[in-house]
């Protein structure tokens, strides 16, 4: 009886520890899951315009989507940042805008979107609508998207509005170089970007394959890593009965 009884409180000791290591891998997993931090920041654009120099205040919002080797990068305004001194009919307006790199690359993205697709009022701040394009890594490492210029084509005239307060980014990503190489992070590069036409509408809207969805998926992985721990804890002591009966 009391060799069995040893027996049994070893089982118990190593399935314990089975368990624990399950626990641990799954956290582990979470810990490198992908990271993506973003922000909405307030931009002071100075803008040139055709009547004078104006500016404004607008909140800037930046999201990235995985798409591929790459990311579809999205741009909104929270607020109108020009205006015009007549009407701009249906079509009339067509924004686009860079987005600086920084981080573990350097150099611009260009954005672009559709014209507008209402008629604009006389002296009414201008909605720019959602810019996209897609980025693809050339590094490895955090990269950050801060605003950068936007121009605005309206009945053959052109308006520039230059960031005047030196923002912070809007969005980080934690990127891997496309093919699976790079120098790592905190190394300068050329930029690592090619520009497509946007389709407006909200980032938030995309397929959900981003960063944050590749952390709940590798969490759900650690969940199976412990889950078959915790089998492997029934199994044993189980089987631990039945050589007791």
């Amino acid at each position: 009886m009391w060799g069995a009884e040893v027996s049994y409180r070893t089982y118990q000791k190593r399935t314990a520890a089975l368990a624990t290591l399950a626990a641990l891998a799954g956290s582990a997993v979470l810990m490198a899951a992908p990271v993506a931090h973003a922000e909405v920041v307030d931009v002071e654009y100075n803008c040139k315009t055709p009547i004078g120099d104006k500016s404004a205040v607008s909140p800037i919002d930046i999201k990235g989507v995985e798409s591929g080797d790459g990311y579809k990068i999205t741009m909104s305004w929270q607020k109108g940042v020009s205006s015009s001194p007549v009407e701009l009919g249906k079509g009339a307006m067509t924004p686009s805008a860079t987005i600086e790199l920084g981080g573990a690359e350097s150099g611009t993205l260009t954005v672009t979107g559709p014209a507008n697709q209402e008629a604009i009022p006389a002296n009414t701040p201008i909605k720019i609508n959602d810019l996209s394009g897609t980025y693809t890594p050339k590094e490895t490492g955090k990269v950050e998207f801060t605003a950068g210029v936007l121009t605005i084509k309206a009945l053959g005239t052109v308006t520039t509005c230059t960031p005047g307060n030196d923002p912070g980014p809007s969005l980080t990503l934690d990127v891997t170089a496309a093919g699976g190489s790079g120098s790592g992070a905190d190394t300068g590069g050329s930029g690592g970007s090619s520009t497509t036409g946007g389709t407006g509408g909200s980032g938030g809207e995309l397929p959900q394959t981003g960063p944050l969805d590749s952390a709940v998926a590798l969490g759900t992985l650690g969940g199976t890593v412990l889950l078959a721990g915790t089998a492997g804890v029934l199994w044993v002591t189980r089987r631990n009965q039945a050589v007791r009966r």
